[in-house]
């Protein structure tokens, strides 16, 4: 049986585009895509394909979303298999039952004031923050041009924990790609001695620096060796890890972050830098939970 990419589908620019990339995706896994809408008020109604002939009826908005998604994949994707699926569902729940028959699930990610873009009630938030495989969230594009998957790999690293899954996914993609990966790392706790009355000790921070590159390099050894044809580049950035893995992505053709699926009491269910990547990067981004 064929592995599965499932897309999430609302209607929006956002997951016209998402369909695009996921449509790309599932093409270069040799994967079969599912168009999936979910909507709670959904009727009963005998099984039957979608119906561009019917004007009306309690499901046609929903119908209308599918086939115009199914269009966009038949247009630019001609023989992909595509298994179209409407449930009568609340989307979360709907989402996350699809995720467990797939091996990666695409949603539309939506540009958001910064109030509310912290807001972990937005449907694609939800699902990423407890979906257990790879969710990429796709921005919209101003033309209707397919997403490419042109650009670098990147791919944000904590170091604070074992991440295998999130380096396997990375290099694997970068590889089929055939592009460069780039591993971004960002720290901007020093010890504390390295704070004087001056500011920071110019000769502690850069030994902080070169401990990090060392940290960084050692990580990435066995998956350069294990994929000897991926270029692959590394930088540590002295500043806040959002903003270094934000300022990283800057002309990436996907961005693979990493979400823990084992947080601590309290805790956010997603951490800040997760939180910036989703919300700052402009290429799509891939959530990869490990750990």
């Amino acid at each position: 049986m064929n592995p599965v990419v499932t897309v999430g589908l609302d209607g929006s620019p956002e997951s016209l585009s998402a369909t695009h990339w996921a449509a790309q995706e599932a093409e270069s896994r040799g994967a079969t895509l599912r168009l999936l809408h979910a909507w709670v008020l959904l009727s009963a109604e005998p099984a039957e394909s979608i119906r561009p002939d019917r004007p009306s009826g309690q499901n046609y908005w929903a119908e209308h979303i599918l086939r115009e998604a199914l269009g966009i994949v038949e247009e630019h994707h001609p023989g992909l298999p595509v298994v179209e699926d409407l449930v009568a569902q609340d989307p979360v729940h709907a989402l996350l039952d699809a995720a467990a028959e797939s091996e990666l699930l695409v949603l539309g990610s939506r540009d958001m004031a910064p109030l509310a873009s912290y807001f972990l009630g937005d449907i694609g938030l939800s699902v990423m923050s407890r979906c257990d495989i790879p969710t990429a969230l796709v921005r919209a594009r101003e033309d209707t041009a397919p997403v490419t998957d042109d650009g670098d790999v990147v791919v944000a690293l904590g170091l604070h924990g074992p991440c295998d899954e999130l380096f396997a996914f990375a290099f694997e993609t970068a590889s089929r790609r055939g592009v460069a990966l780039r591993a971004v790392h960002g720290r901007n706790l020093l010890p504390a001695h390295a704070y004087t009355r001056r500011g920071q000790d110019p000769d502690i921070a850069e030994e902080t620096a070169k401990d990090a590159r060392q940290e960084l390099a050692e990580a990435l050894r066995p998956w350069r060796e294990k994929f000897p044809d991926v270029p692959t580049t590394s930088t540590v950035a002295m500043e806040s890890p959002a903003r270094a893995v934000v300022r990283g992505a800057v002309g990436a053709g996907l961005l693979v972050a990493g979400r823990r699926r084992t947080r601590p009491a309290f805790a956010p269910r997603v951490g800040h830098v997760l939180s910036a990547a989703v919300h700052h990067a402009a290429c799509p981004v891939m959530i990869v939970p490990h750990g």
